[in-house]
């Protein structure tokens, strides 16, 4: 599992990706609904990104949080019903996904 408090291991998994998909900086940024110097920011200061520019980043990859922490074998760790919540998780627009947090921490 990626360090959350790591931001330049965490960058660099977002380069990675963000190379992979042949998009810069500025088309990570516009499809994370993000200004670019957020980004060039974090690169430059290698410091923790925030869950919600992290949300916002995997958004744009159309992965969960979960699935860019994790790596594949402890993803195959999860229980059924953990990968059920997370296969649904990713058809929800960001707006449901926002209904649902706040939903959860009224509970």
């Amino acid at each position: 599992m990626l360090d959350l408090l790591d931001g330049k291991e965490i960058y660099n998994k977002v380069d990675t990706l963000r190379k992979a998909k042949g998009w810069t900086i500025y088309e990570l940024a516009k499809k994370a609904s993000v200004a670019p110097t957020t980004i060039y920011n974090w690169r430059d200061r290698l410091s923790s990104p925030t869950l919600s520019l992290l949300d916002a980043v995997c958004s744009a990859f159309d992965i969960t949080v979960i699935d860019f922490l994790l790596n594949e074998d402890e993803l195959m760790a999860l229980t059924e019903e953990q990968k059920e919540v997370m296969r649904l998780w990713n058809t929800l627009s960001r707006e449901q996904k926002n209904s649902i947090l706040n939903l959860m921490k009224t509970m």
